[in-house]
């Protein structure tokens, strides 16, 4: 076993025990209402027990906040992406300067031993 493995159950099983204890404990009904002008009678409403409204606006925020932090690592991808191809570009240009280097060397006369 490995330890991600490990540490994923000593944090997930806890976790998921708390979800559903919250879950039993909170399952009363309530009006999630979308409309701001009738708040008595709203149009758009719909009626969720209390623990799928907490995690729902929960699930949201994570969501939300993935979305936010991705958009703002988006020029560090950029210049990750540009030097990547920099770095593939200059290991062409070594590569062929070596292939001409090795293709002189072979043109080259063979030294002259000394008697």
């Amino acid at each position: 076993m490995t330890f991600r493995r490990f540490l994923a159950g000593l944090i997930g099983i806890p976790l998921a025990l708390v979800i559903v204890l919250f879950a039993v404990a909170n399952r009363q009904a309530v009006v999630v209402g979308f409309d701001p002008f009738s708040p008595d009678a709203p149009v758009l409403s719909v009626t969720l027990p209390l623990f799928a409204v907490i995690l729902i606006s929960l699930m949201i925020g994570v969501l939300v906040g993935g979305v936010a932090s991705w958009s703002r690592q988006g020029k560090w991808r950029r210049e990750a992406r540009r030097r990547r191809s920099e770095v593939s570009r200059l290991e062409n240009e070594r590569e062929a300067a070596r292939r001409e280097a090795s293709m002189a060397r072979a043109a080259l006369p063979a030294p002259q031993r000394a008697a």
